[in-house]
C-alpha cells in the first residue's frame, strides 16, 4: 500500500490517492507520512479528511509531528489541536520545543488553554498528567433512556463512551455504568439499581507505576481519577495506559543497564545527552573496579607460585557476574509486575540458595573434571570447582537481595541490576578464590 500511495504521488494522481487515503488506516497513515519527504508528507496530509487528519496526527512519533507542525499553516494547526482530546494536546505541548508550544498556545481558545495549563501543573509522572477530561457524566435518578439521550447529545466530543460515571450534585464519584448495562437494562430502570459501586480508583497525585498495576490486575478499559475529595476530575483510558507501562519498562530497561533515564527518543537525544546519561555509572563503576585490582596484588606470590591460577579469574568473575544479572532480572521484574514484594524476602532467598546450590555443584562439577583432565592438577580442580559453589551462591544470594533491599529503602529496584552486582561479586569472587586457593594448595 505505501509503495502505491507514493506511486500515485509521483504521478500525481490526486484523485484516486484521496481516495485511497480514504479506505487507510490511520495508524497506517501515520507510518507512510513518516517516510517520504517534507513537502510530499504535508501534501499527503492535507488530502485527508479532517477527522483522519486529526486521529494521524495523535498516532505521529513526535519527530514528526514537529516536522508536521513545522509545514502547517495557523488555521491547520488550530483545526488539529481544537479536534484532539486533552490528554493528547498536553502531551504533545510536553514533547515539543519552545517555540511551538507558543504557536499551539497561540491558536488554542481561552477556554482549552486554561485546561492545558492546569494539567500542566501536575507532576510528570502522576496520574493526572495522563488523564483526559472528555467522559460521560450521569445521575444516579437518571434512567436509561434518559441516559442514552445525554450519550447520544455529548458522546460524539467523549474519549469513551463505553464506561459512564455516575456523580452526586458535588461531582463525586457514586457509581460507575457500562454501555453493556444500558442495553441489557429496560428502559425504565435507574442507574442507581444497575450502577456498580464497588469503585477502583486512583488520585490525580498517585505514580502513574500504580495506574498501569491497576490496568494490568483489574482488566479495565477506563479507570477514574479523583481527587482528595472524591471528586471525579477524570479518567485514563487503555490507550494512555499502555503508553504508561512502555515508558515504565523503558525507564527500567536503562537503569538496568546502567543508565540515567530519558525523556526523549534515541534519535531526538543530543550525543552530548547520550554521554552525560552514560558517563556517571561507567564512572562509578570503573572505579569501584580498581578494588578488585588491588585485591589482585596482594595475591601476587600466589601467582608467582601457580601461575596457572591467573587463567581461571575471568572463567569465575564473569560465571559470578552472570548469575547475578540472572537472579536480579528476575527479581526486578517479578516486582514490577507485583509477583513479589518485601515481605517475600524470606521466600525468595530460600529458593534463590536451594537454586544456586543446584547451579553451582553443576557448574564446579563439569570445571573440576575439565581442568583435571586438562591439567591433571586435582588440587587446582578441587579449588576452580569450589570458588565456582561459593561464587554462584554468593551472586544468586546478592541478586535476590540488593533489589530488594532497595525497594524497602524507597529506591528504584532496577538500580540493583547486572553492571552494579557484577562488580560487586567480581570483587568477591577474588577474595572467595585466593582464600580457598592459600588454604588448599598450602600457598
Amino acid at each position: 500500500m505505501q509503495d502505491k500511495v507514493l506511486e500515485l504521488l509521483e504521478n500525481k494522481s490526486y484523485s484516486e490517492l484521496k481516495h485511497i487515503l480514504e479506505t487507510m488506516n490511520s495508524a497506517d497513515i501515520a507510518q507512510i507520512l513518516s517516510e517520504v519527504k517534507n513537502e510530499d508528507m504535508i501534501l499527503l496530509y492535507r488530502f485527508l479528511t479532517k477527522d483522519t487528519a486529526v486521529e494521524t496526527f495523535s498516532y505521529m512519533e513526535t519527530e514528526l509531528q514537529e516536522r508536521l507542525i513545522h509545514a502547517m499553516t495557523d488555521k491547520e494547526l488550530r483545526d488539529v489541536t481544537s479536534e484532539l482530546f486533552l490528554d493528547d494536546t498536553v502531551d504533545l505541548i510536553e514533547e515539543m520545543p519552545a517555540n511551538i508550544v507558543k504557536r499551539i498556545l497561540q491558536q488554542a481558545q481561552p477556554d482549552q488553554r486554561k485546561l492545558i495549563n492546569e494539567f500542566l501543573k501536575y507532576p510528570s509522572d502522576s496520574a493526572g498528567s495522563v488523564m483526559t477530561i472528555e467522559f460521560i457524566d450521569l445521575k444516579a435518578t437518571m434512567t436509561v433512556d434518559e441516559a442514552f439521550a445525554k450519550i447520544r447529545k455529548i458522546g460524539l466530543d467523549k474519549e469513551t463512551i463505553y464506561t459512564c460515571y455516575v456523580l452526586d450534585d458535588s461531582r463525586r464519584l457514586q457509581g460507575i455504568v457500562t454501555v453493556k448495562d444500558l442495553l441489557l437494562a429496560k428502559n425504565d430502570t435507574i442507574l442507581s439499581d444497575i450502577m456498580e459501586t464497588n469503585l477502583i480508583t486512583v488520585n490525580t497525585h498517585d505514580d502513574k507505576e500504580v495506574v498501569a498495576r491497576k490496568f494490568d490486575k483489574y482488566d479495565f478499559l477506563a479507570l477514574p481519577v479523583v481527587d482528595q475529595e472524591s471528586r471525579l476530575v477524570g479518567i485514563i483510558t487503555i490507550d494512555d495506559a499502555i503508553d504508561v507501562i512502555q515508558d515504565e519498562n523503558t525507564e527500567d530497561f536503562e537503569r538496568m543497564a546502567a543508565l540515567s533515564p530519558s525523556e526523549d527518543s534515541y534519535f531526538r537525544t543530543s550525543v552530548f545527552q547520550h554521554a552525560k546519561n552514560r558517563i556517571v555509572w561507567l564512572l562509578a563503576l570503573m572505579l569501584s573496579a580498581t578494588v578488585t585490582g588491588v585485591l589482585i596484588t596482594r595475591y601476587e606470590n600466589a601467582f608467582k607460585a601457580i601461575p596457572l591460577l591467573v587463567a581461571f579469574i575471568p572463567m569465575l568473575m564473569d560465571t559470578g557476574g552472570n548469575c547475578g544479572s540472572q537472579t536480579s532480572t528476575l527479581i526486578i521484574r517479578g516486582m514490577a509486575l507485583d509477583e513479589i514484594r518485601s515481605k517475600d524476602i524470606l521466600r525468595v532467598l530460600y529458593k534463590e540458595i536451594r537454586v544456586a546450590l543446584l547451579v553451582g555443584v553443576m557448574l564446579g562439577s563439569v570445571n573440576g573434571i575439565r581442568i583435571f583432565i586438562q591439567y591433571h592438577d586435582l588440587g587446582l580442580a578441587l579449588v576452580v570447582g569450589l570458588t565456582l559453589v561459593a561464587t554462584v551462591c554468593l551472586s544468586k544470594v546478592l541478586g535476590c537481595l540488593l533489589p530488594m533491599v532497595a525497594k524497602v529503602f524507597k529506591m528504584d529496584p532496577a538500580l540493583m541490576a547486572a553492571p552494579l552486582i557484577t562488580t560487586i561479586v567480581d570483587t568477591c569472587s577474588i577474595m572467595i578464590y585466593f582464600s580457598i586457593a592459600l588454604r588448599i594448595m598450602n600457598l
